[in-house]
């Protein structure tokens, strides 16, 4: 063999050799291609799960829900018998018991974009001084995205697929819209989804021939509505503070002490799959030393818990009201309930 082909085989293989690399460049480019992968599953996953939602949110704007994912998730994961959920127009659910939810769920329901950036916030603030993870800053869109489309297991992913369908439901439904499959589908009770299901179940009534007293139970049971009832929700101390909040300013407003009175905000409600008074007093002496005591709290999920107002914007007047166009066709015997200046009335 000539020189000349022994050098042009020795500079083949050194060709070849470095073409192979070393041991941590197959490594790093073997990383690199996981890592396109895995960004394009992720694509993917974002463009088919967007795409879904959208165009189910966009059919639920003129029909109800047949189901919602936490149904089957109930009757297969957990065998419970469901009760077919009753959803009514929202002109059927009166004035006082909207303005109840939004009051003591989510106080900026009626000026947020679907999330409340201040909420999450509040909420991790006071998870880390409980040092559990009990609230979740969900507004009420928040929590009928988690209702209509997944399922009450606390996770970071679920979280973040509950901001992008919140986001997804501001832009396609109207505020009313989005109250209405609140009203129609939040879970109430062990196998049972919606406001009308409940009072019928708890009350054999409707929910526009409930007093006052018995619609601020339902709602207050909302943060806790499988272990409780609106009959044993004294058990819980978080359920009765809202109770007790409710009470205090729709049920009997008239009895507030007179003098330089500022109301209190409601007490949170825990993340789904928490129980409403799990934590117990240690979570109350942080609370407390957070400068939330006698059930200020503004964290809210299912629920801080999910949207709660900030007991420090009960004391001060920066969100101006914005009642809803709709409200003024309501009869004049609902609107006697005051509603907070920070708060605005529901339609």
């Amino acid at each position: 063999m000539t020189l000349k082909a022994k050098t042009g085989r020795k500079a083949r293989s050194n060709s070849e050799r470095g073409a192979a690399g070393s041991p941590a460049q197959k490594l790093a480019r073997g990383l690199k291609r996981l890592l396109g992968c895995i960004l394009k599953l992720a694509l993917w996953f974002h463009a088919v799960f967007i795409v879904l939602t959208c165009l189910l949110i966009f059919l639920y704007k003129f029909v109800n829900p047949a189901y919602t994912l936490l149904m089957p998730y109930r009757s297969v994961g957990y065998g419970w018998k469901l009760q077919k959920p009753i959803p009514l127009p929202l002109a059927k659910v009166p004035i006082y018991v909207r303005n109840m939810l939004v009051a003591v769920e989510d106080g900026k329901f009626w000026v947020h974009k679907g999330v409340d950036l201040e909420a999450f916030k509040r909420a991790r603030e006071i998870n880390a001084r409980v040092g559990k993870p009990l609230y979740g800053g969900s507004t009420l869109t928040m929590q009928v995205a988690r209702t209509l489309f997944l399922v009450p297991e606390k996770s970071y992913i679920r979280k973040y697929l509950e901001v992008i369908i919140a986001l997804e439901l501001e832009a396609i439904l109207s505020k009313q819209r989005i109250l209405e499959l609140y009203f129609g589908y939040a879970e109430w009770g062990k196998g049972i989804f919606g406001i009308e299901a409940a009072a019928r179940s708890y009350y054999k009534a409707s929910i526009a021939s409930l007093d006052k007293d018995q619609a601020a139970r339902l709602i207050a049971l909302l943060s806790s509505p499988i272990k409780y009832t609106p009959s044993t929700l004294h058990k819980s101390a978080i359920l009765r503070e809202r109770y007790s909040y409710l009470t205090r300013r729709f049920v009997a407003p008239s009895v507030a002490p007179e003098g330089d009175f500022v109301e209190s905000a409601p007490p949170p409600a825990p993340e789904p799959g928490a129980e409403a008074d799990e934590g117990g007093a240690a979570a109350q002496e942080e609370l407390q030393a957070l400068g939330v005591s006698d059930g200020e709290d503004s964290a809210i999920e299912s629920s801080a818990a999910d949207g709660q107002p900030d007991p420090r914007e009960a004391k001060r007047d920066s969100v101006p009201a914005k009642a809803d166009p709709s409200a003024s066709a309501t009869p004049s015997s609902q609107l006697a309930v005051p509603v907070a200046p920070t708060q605005p009335a529901a339609p």
